[in-house]
């Protein structure tokens, strides 16, 4: 009975996850907002973004919402076993050369768009 505690999980985190907290910082910076304009948009004050961006506050799941709702993102849940997948996709995205090539073009179908894959008869 004295070592149950020790196996309890206490059922608030310490912070949020550090992709999402690195997310909601980079959308923030991305629209050019400050800590103290985000949380004008939600109704909180700059030094509350700043505990929920840096982890030491865990923000309630309707705050979160808020947040993220004004920055333009979306929560989804995924499946663990596809989490890799959806993260490959989401950095594909980003990078906007990956978005304007086909998926089957070579480095050097690119670079010489003139030659012929098969002979003519």
């Amino acid at each position: 009975m004295r070592n149950i505690k020790k196996r309890i999980k206490p059922l608030r985190p310490k912070g949020l996850p550090e992709d999402l907290r690195l997310s909601i910082n980079e959308a923030r910076v991305k629209h050019g907002w400050n800590q103290r304009k985000l949380g004008s948009k939600v109704g909180l004050t700059q030094p509350h973004i700043s505990g929920i961006e840096s982890g030491q506050i865990v923000p309630r799941f309707d705050t979160l919402l808020e947040i993220v709702r004004v920055l333009e993102l979306d929560l989804l849940l995924v499946p663990r076993s596809l989490v890799p997948a959806v993260q490959s996709l989401i950095r594909a995205q980003k990078q906007p050369q990956s978005a304007e090539r086909p998926l089957y073009a070579t480095g050097e179908e690119e670079a010489a768009p003139d030659k012929k894959d098969h002979d003519e008869f």
